[in-house]
């Protein structure tokens, strides 16, 4: 049996006659009255008997017919659904997340939940060049990410640049005058991210532009250890914007260096060439370009 022949007996117990579930089913009377011979034929049972004018539904047409509603039903639902994900209301997004990317995701993330309710999301933290395999191995299919990075594989939607800050203890004195990268170059720094990633490959970067060595007492890619260790005084840091916005409250004091020195971060939205995304991920890149 298939769906169609669900359909049609479901049709003949309701209606109680060939000719009416016929009608119903903008199809002549032998046609239909050869698929019900199939349908015993083919379960060896008998289905309807006829009792005057109206078909009887035996028992064993009973049992047929609550499961054909039940089968029915879950295909509709099923069609349904598929439908729903091929037009990105329903799915799963897997979104990857640089520490230092977006201080505003989660108002991002709340403005996609109120257009696409019924989605489901997987997101992932980590620093950018792993964001980036991450998206190579399929893992997630779009990552916020801090440029520059080489992304030959990938599909880029720039989102913002953003300066950078020189920060201190509030236990030492605070400074009265703009900072450049030639007024710390003496200040130990306990710099974010590790040695050749991200934030860390921007900030030495740009010494070497100057043509300066920053004096580096340490590193820590634990954004909430190295403020703990920057507000006791245990060495200075420079972090991009977005920390400073998502870490408010911290006895310290913030610097923004020159932007003459050109330290500045790019965040982009990544996603890979030639890779077919999910409605949910097309959706999610459209708004994000708006």
């Amino acid at each position: 049996m298939d769906i169609r022949q669900l359909r049609y007996f479901i049709a003949i117990v309701e209606e109680g006659k060939i000719s009416a579930a016929a009608k119903r089913l903008h199809m002549s009377q032998p046609p239909l009255s050869q698929q019900l011979k199939s349908m015993e034929e083919e379960l060896g049972s008998k289905l309807v008997e006829r009792s005057g004018k109206f078909l009887e539904v035996t028992e064993a047409g009973k049992a047929l017919y609550k499961n054909a509603l039940q089968i029915v039903q879950l295909m509709e639902e099923t069609k349904t659904e598929v439908m729903d994900v091929s037009k990105g209301v329903h799915g799963k997004l897997a979104i990857g997340v640089n520490t230092f990317s977006v201080a505003g995701l989660p108002r991002i993330l709340e403005q996609f939940q109120e257009r696409f309710p019924n989605i489901t999301y997987k997101i992932q933290q980590n620093e950018s060049a792993h964001l980036c395999q991450l998206v190579r191995d399929r893992v997630v299919e779009l990552a916020f990410i801090r440029l520059p990075l080489k992304v030959d594989d990938f599909t880029v939607l720039h989102l913002c640049n953003e300066p950078f800050y020189f920060i201190t203890s509030t236990k030492q004195d605070a400074w009265g005058h703009d900072i450049s990268l030639a007024d710390i170059g003496q200040e130990p720094l306990l710099f974010p991210s590790t040695e050749g990633l991200g934030v860390h490959y921007l900030i030495l970067e740009a010494f070497s532009r100057s043509k300066m060595q920053p004096v580096v007492v340490g590193e820590c890619s634990d954004i909430s250890l190295l403020m703990d260790l920057t507000a006791a005084g245990f060495a200075a840091s420079i972090v991009p914007e977005t920390l400073l916005d998502r870490y408010q409250g911290y006895p310290i004091h913030a610097y923004r260096l020159s932007d003459a020195d050109g330290l500045t971060g790019s965040v982009g939205l990544i996603w890979l060439k030639d890779h077919t995304l999910s409605k949910a991920a097309q959706n999610f890149i459209e708004m994000m370009k708006i």
